[in-house]
């Protein structure tokens, strides 16, 4: 049987914002309840750190420098971009590729990836909202299948509410692929500023917040939010970056919004429970990315260091799969998985044989999940503009671009096995110089295989909007190097 597709997304959350990941004071029963009933990830990891990019990846089956997305489409610029702008309209991306094969394609919340306002990429439902940047969850303005409207509630519970309905209304006619994409937990001031509405954060009003580090700020982030409040074109407070780790009221606010999530969440599965759809739907959750909560000194992305960095805190993300009948309850993997493989595993799930406009490093986990036979190679790549990555069980190598004679920078790596939480570089250690060597080859033939050179920064190529540090690529390449649309 094709199945229906429940694809939940969250923005800004590591994999240990849930219980059943092992933190003791997050609120998440339906969640935890979601990955006992299948199979739980305990090495997925995003592609990128920033929204944008990930949201193309896993729609697409690309990386960055193959899509062209390599850091948040920021909104202040919307006005300069094209009308009805499409940021990955060159690529035929996954609802597409559904849709002509017979699905029903909706989605509901942060969109994120071009303009809002109509429906884009294959999607037929569309319930979004103008900005991919949360500023409150409250009073927000909704898009509706061509209908503007305020929702005066949290937007979670907009969402929540809409898919819900999606839902009850769902003709059985033909299969849906529901993209149910949350604007929270986030994670960035004002939404999480001081004390929350929401109707969870009473759970955490004494909560102690141990699950959170309480360690020094490093130095690279320092100079990055030096630079990014030098450089900011405003209207974004990035002081948070330097204080949310120590700043109880917003941890407690952080919290109570994923709480909030996961009782979405719980209601979304009663849905699908009293419509009679649960047996015969693919459920998966993820986060768009990772984020760390004060983990190797700061807070946020992995471009909220300069250089920009790729520790686990800021790339590992949940994913949670359930189906009946194919994934057996009560499963973990320490496969290392990437979110870009969503893209291929959805394919194969749907039954459809169609790939990725370009070559795609996207592998099906099907086999897996299904307890067939199959090949894997245990490794994950990442990139963040001026930082490219491999992570093994064992290693994970940071290569830093070379090319800008201004903006010298070192590579790291970590050794996974007597270092977890990645706080030593080896390099120029004795004994490591052939293990760096071998990953710096691997990252290398990776990226020769899966970027496009227009696209590919390291080569020339442009970023498309907006790059995160445009001043870097000016210097490598030239003034004349500028962001395309």
């Amino acid at each position: 049987m094709i199945p229906n597709i429940l694809f939940i997304m969250t923005d800004n959350q590591p994999a240990d914002l849930l219980g059943c990941y092992g933190n003791e004071e997050i609120h998440t029963p339906h969640l935890d309840g979601l990955a006992a009933q299948g199979m739980r990830f305990d090495n997925a990891f995003c592609v990128n750190g920033m929204c944008s990019p990930c949201r193309a990846s896993v729609l697409t089956g690309l990386m960055p420098s193959q899509h062209g997305i390599h850091t948040w489409l920021d909104d202040r610029l919307m006005d300069s971009w094209p009308p009805k702008w499409n940021a990955i309209a060159e690529f035929t991306a996954l609802p597409e590729l559904l849709r002509q094969n017979g699905y029903r394609t909706a989605l509901i919340g942060k969109y994120h990836i071009g303009a809002p306002f109509t429906p884009q990429n294959g999607f037929e439902h569309w319930v979004t909202f103008p900005d991919g940047h949360t500023r409150s969850f409250w009073g927000n303005e909704i898009i509706e299948n061509g209908r503007t409207h305020t929702y005066p509630g949290h937007s979670v519970d907009c969402f929540t509410e809409k898919a819900v309905e999606y839902i009850q209304n769902y003709n059985e006619d033909a299969p849906f692929f529901l993209f149910l994409a949350y604007n929270a937990p986030y994670g960035h001031w004002p939404a999480i500023q001081g004390p929350a509405r929401n109707r969870f954060y009473s759970l955490y009003e004494d909560c102690p917040m141990r699950t959170v580090p309480r360690e020094g700020l490093c130095r690279e982030a320092i100079i990055r939010y030096d630079l990014k409040k030098d450089m900011s074109g405003g209207g974004i407070d990035y002081s948070a970056e330097l204080t949310t780790p120590n700043d109880l009221p917003s941890l407690r606010n952080y919290y109570s919004q994923m709480s909030l999530v996961d009782d979405g969440v719980g209601r979304v599965l009663a849905a699908l429970q009293q419509a009679g759809l649960a047996e015969e739907t693919l459920v998966i959750f993820t986060a768009d990315h990772g984020f760390s909560l004060g983990h190797n000194g700061f807070w946020g992305h992995g471009q909220a260091t300069w250089p920009s960095n790729t520790h686990r805190a800021a790339f590992s993300v949940p994913l949670l799969m359930r189906q009946p009948g194919t994934i057996a309850p009560l499963q973990t993997s320490d496969l290392m998985v990437s979110q870009i493989d969503l893209f291929a595993t959805i394919l194969e799930a749907a039954g459809i044989e169609e790939t990725a406009t370009l070559p795609t490093p996207s592998r099906s986990l099907m086999p897996l999940l299904a307890g067939r036979p199959f090949t894997w190679k245990d490794a994950v790549f990442m990139e963040q503009e001026e930082t490219r990555a491999i992570r093994t069980p064992r290693w994970l190598y940071m290569e830093r671009f070379k090319g800008s004679p201004n903006n010298p920078f070192s590579d790291e790596l970590y050794d996974l096995q007597n270092d977890p939480e990645e706080r030593v570089n080896l390099l120029g250690e004795e004994g490591v110089a052939d293990t760096a060597v071998t990953l710096r080859q691997r990252l290398h033939d990776f990226f020769d295989q899966y970027s496009a050179p227009h696209y590919d920064l390291w080569r020339g190529g442009a970023a498309k909007a907006n790059s995160d540090k445009p001043w870097l690529w000016r210097d490598a390449w030239g003034e004349e190097w500028t962001a395309v649309y």
